[in-house]
């Protein structure tokens, strides 16, 4: 089995068995912001393959952007969704402009993501989420009463693919090369808003396999909460 697939073994087995049937809390929320067309991106992406085999307390997304779509690959997974996403913690992070790869943990404070051990330290010297409680169930997210946020404060409902997948590239900076995407965020939907007060919101049935996440956030970009079911 190659290095590639032993990772993929480890997060699906990561995923698996009674833990996964209920609502966990992450301590610390990755975004990876990536495109197929970005020829500096395949490690950063390797990196976060690494961390989800490794770290069952930290939820990874990859955030598949579109600016690179016009140079000669466009990406599976980009949507403009996702690429508002990232101008959005340009703003609030103070960069002029966005870049791949960028990471971005609990919207807090990011880093390129690309060099070894570059997430993990980044995760480590973030504070960690400590917002209200989440429950999610499959037709359901409760969020818990608690002291009301500074700043409007949006939920979010992630939708992700929950293992690795596989995408050769033809065309583009990456010609040739088959690069692994893991945790590849398929849908995001802003299901309300959060003002301190006891709140429960309905979910919409999940498509197919994907797995499901929910990210309570500032408008000035700090998550202050998730929960994966």
């Amino acid at each position: 089995m190659s290095a590639t697939g032993a990772l993929a073994v480890a997060v699906a087995s990561a995923l698996a068995g009674p833990a996964a049937a209920a609502a966990a809390q992450p301590i610390a929320v990755v975004e990876l912001f990536t495109s197929q067309g970005c020829s500096s991106c395949p490690p950063a992406n390797d990196n976060l393959t690494k961390l989800i085999a490794s770290r069952r307390d930290v939820l990874a997304l990859s955030f598949g952007v579109t600016y690179w779509d016009q140079l000669g690959w466009k990406d599976t997974f980009a949507s403009p969704l996702y690429t508002d996403r990232q101008w959005r913690y340009a703003r609030t992070l103070g960069h002029s402009n966005v870049f791949t790869p960028q990471v971005v943990v609990n919207g807090r404070a990011d880093g390129v993501g690309a060099g070894p051990g570059e997430i993990e330290a980044l995760v480590g010297r973030t504070p960690r989420l400590a917002g209200p409680e989440i429950r999610v169930t499959n037709d359901a997210v409760s969020i818990a009463a608690a002291a009301k946020p500074d700043s409007a404060t949006d939920v979010w409902l992630v939708r992700y693919e929950p293992g690795v997948i596989q995408v050769p590239v033809k065309r583009g900076e990456n010609t040739g090369r088959t690069l692994p995407h893991a945790h590849v965020v398929r849908s995001l939907v802003r299901l309300g808003q959060w003002d301190g007060k006891a709140l429960r919101l309905p979910l919409p049935p999940t498509q197919g396999a994907l797995a499901t996440a929910v990210l309570v956030q500032s408008a000035k970009g700090q998550i202050l909460s998730a929960a994966t079911l």
